[in-house]
């Protein structure tokens, strides 16, 4: 393994809304509890960025934090391995913010996809504000602040990894410089090792000149991997790959996570504000009860009626629960009128009602010992602060700034 900390670091945040549903656990939480015996995790909770959109109410963000963070214990996240903390609790994340502000050009922020997206989506709210026009900036600070190789991400959140990407360039490309670069970094390279120096100088060749990504990524890997070396070494050799700067703060990678079509009760996406969610946590008779009642294929008006699966929103349910036997029963039974619609969703009663009952019981422990999920995210976050502030001090001294 790499002695590189970055190497071995995910992140990923999600804004407190409440309790999760089965549309959180499989989009991103199921991930996440997957990662964390994989990867040096930061879990956090986004309560600043959620004031971006809600900055009108802010009465049930206590209770919205502590009812999610709930769910991820329930769903397995453990914080014995992984770092679970609140983004307000780590005010490192304003002052980042703040410093890669005064860098970052206007334009960037305005062409984020998804900020004209929402201000059409929310237009019952007045968006017209710094904060919501800064929030990609604000993620940026996030993930740039514990400097990980990966963040976790759906398609849908690529271009802000991509902005990431863009600022922590632009940031080392203006502050990553130091005397005598070159000759450093030309003396670093010897200190790979004659094969990995020759194959470095190769790849960081054929990246310059042709702009070949796989070179860059190789060469990156010999140097991360490469425990011989001092971290001042590593960080110059990194940024001499693109150019004439120490990777102060290290580009991440998107890590693009499966996230299966989970429809809502209705069809459509699950999502609270359509009111078709399943909870984490949802009580067993609910559960059987809501499903029951679920919209299944509207061609199928009787019984006797063959269906068609792909036209069904219970088979979305049945491809992400079922095992290949039990989808092959139902599809051939929909399609023949051999079974109906309630025993179609019979299996996957009892798949989701014991998925939900697993979770209560584990979060039982934290319902009834709020103190428990309070010591969670104060370790968490003081654990998060010791990553932070190394960081922070990093770019301070880049910066020609100092603390008193």
């Amino acid at each position: 393994m790499s002695s590189n900390p970055q190497a071995n670091r995910v992140l990923s945040g999600m804004r407190p809304t409440g309790q999760l549903h089965l549309g959180n656990y499989h989009g991103a939480l199921k991930n996440w509890v997957d990662l964390q015996y994989q990867y040096r995790c930061f879990f956090f909770v986004a309560d600043w960025h959620a004031l971006t959109t809600g900055y009108e109410d802010t009465s049930r963000l206590p209770e919205y934090t502590r009812e999610m963070v709930i769910d991820w214990l329930a769903a397995g996240l453990n914080p014995g391995v992984a770092t679970i903390f609140v983004q307000s609790y780590v005010p490192e994340h304003a002052e980042l913010h703040l410093l890669l502000s005064m860098i970052t050009p206007l334009s960037w922020l305005e062409r984020v996809p998804t900020y004209k997206d929402q201000q059409a989506e929310l237009q019952e709210k007045d968006l017209a504000t710094y904060g919501f026009l800064g929030y990609p900036l604000l993620q940026s600070a996030d993930i740039l602040l514990y400097r990980p190789r990966y963040v976790p991400v759906g398609e849908d959140q690529v271009a802000h990894v991509e902005m990431t990407r863009e600022v922590a360039r632009r940031f080392n490309n203006l502050f990553g410089r130091e005397s005598g670069f070159e000759g450093k970094s030309e003396k670093a390279i010897g200190e790979l090792g004659a094969r990995n120096s020759k194959l470095y100088r190769e790849l960081r060749r054929k990246f310059q000149e042709t702009g070949d990504t796989a070179s860059l990524e190789k060469a990156q890997a010999i140097v991360r991997s490469n425990t011989r070396i001092i971290v001042a070494d590593r960080e110059r050799l990194l940024g001499y790959l693109e150019g004439s700067s120490v990777s102060i703060l290290p580009e991440p990678q998107a890590l693009l996570t499966p996230t299966p079509k989970l429809p809502g009760l209705d069809g459509r996406k699950m999502s609270k504000s359509y009111g078709n969610t399943i909870g984490l946590r949802e009580d067993p008779d609910s559960v059987t009860r809501k499903l029951k009642t679920m919209q299944t294929d509207p061609a199928r008006v009787r019984r006797t009626d063959p269906g068609d699966p792909d036209n069904c929103p219970v088979w979305s349910l049945h491809e992400v629960y079922s095992d290949e036997s039990t989808r092959s029963w139902t599809a051939a039974g929909c399609r023949s009128a051999g079974i109906g619609c309630l025993e179609c969703k019979k299996p996957l009663i009892d798949r989701i009602v014991a998925e939900a009952t697993t979770m209560r019981q584990r979060a039982a422990e934290y319902e009834n010992n709020p103190e428990l999920v309070r010591a969670v995210l104060t370790q968490g976050s003081e654990k998060a602060r010791e990553t932070a502030r190394e960081t922070l001090d990093e770019v301070r001294n880049a910066m020609l700034l100092r603390e008193d």
